[in-house]
């Protein structure tokens, strides 16, 4: 059964849900943008009957989390987004824990993991490949045409469609995304609630002009950024899943990535799916990571 509840770390009010035994393994479950926590409720139900306790926070200026200062500049970098996680693991004083991400989650998972080395047991990346966070990377013709809307949200115009169209947006990127996927339209419905948190327009226009180097990011977090300048070895066995029909990330940005993990990699193409594995083919996503962690 799920279990919502509420935590406040120096920054936010951090909404999330629990599932499973409470002294089973952790495992927290990062959701991905445009998206919420609904995303992992299937995924969820296996891995609490496997005996693991399953954390799912709601990421910044998503659903009920809120920033407890007004005047906290509304980040959207992802640095910030890994920090969320760890100090939601000190607060719920997690000696050990498991890291799962999509897209947004899936980045974040991988820098807490770098920052956390000694308390992450594994990681699982939906839909991203690692070593992406450069906004001097060389980007395909492919995936650059992909990201259209990360360089529409740098115009003025872009902006103003994240804020006053911001369903219609993300209801056309979830069905360009996931090409071979026909979901009943109230999944998307029920997760966009998520989307009317007042801060998400910022966060998420923030997020991809930081990206490329578009905005200037917090200062509390220049120290984590200047660490990620170059992506490091990862020492945390890391399985990365990624739907051979995704029209977001092609599946050649998480290719020929082995060289950065020392401490065990895998990456799985997951047939007939497309950006969101853990809606489209939850069954499969869920016995893939229940592998993965057994190890």
């Amino acid at each position: 059964m799920f279990s919502f509840r509420r935590v406040q770390t120096d920054i936010l009010d951090i909404a999330y849900e629990e599932c499973g035994p409470p002294d089973g393994p952790a495992v927290m479950l990062l959701h991905g943008w445009p998206d919420d926590i609904r995303t992992w409720d299937k995924v969820v139900a296996k891995l609490a009957e496997a005996g693991l306790r399953t954390i799912a926070p709601y990421l910044r200026g998503f659903g009920p989390t809120k920033f407890i200062d007004n005047s906290t500049l509304r980040s959207g970098q992802l640095s910030a987004l890994a920090t969320d996680a760890t100090d939601l693991a000190q607060v719920l004083k997690l000696d050990r824990w498991a890291i799962i991400g999509h897209d947004w989650g899936a980045r974040a998972a991988y820098i807490a993991s770098l920052e956390s080395s000694e308390k992450v047991s594994h990681v699982v990346a939906l839909s991203v490949g690692y070593g992406t966070n450069n906004p001097q990377q060389q980007l395909s013709l492919r995936q650059t045409k992909n990201y259209w809307y990360h360089w529409y949200f740098c115009l003025p115009t872009g902006n103003q469609t994240v804020q006053q169209s911001r369903r219609d947006l993300c209801e056309f990127l979830w069905k360009t995304w996931s090409p071979t996927w026909n979901p009943d339209p109230s999944e998307f419905n029920i997760t966009a609630e998520s989307f009317d948190n007042p801060d998400w327009a910022e966060i998420t226009i923030h997020s991809y002009r930081h990206r490329w180097a578009q905005a200037e990011g917090d200062p509390r977090y220049e120290e984590l950024e200047q660490r990620l300048a170059v992506a490091s070895p990862c020492e945390i066995p890391t399985l990365v899943l990624h739907g051979e029909c995704d029209a977001c990330n092609d599946p050649s940005t998480s290719d020929r990535k082995e060289d950065y993990f020392t401490g065990g990699y895998r990456r799985v193409l997951l047939p007939n799916v497309g950006h969101f594995p853990q809606r489209e083919a939850p069954d499969l996503v869920a016995h893939e990571i229940l592998n993965w962690l057994s190890k």
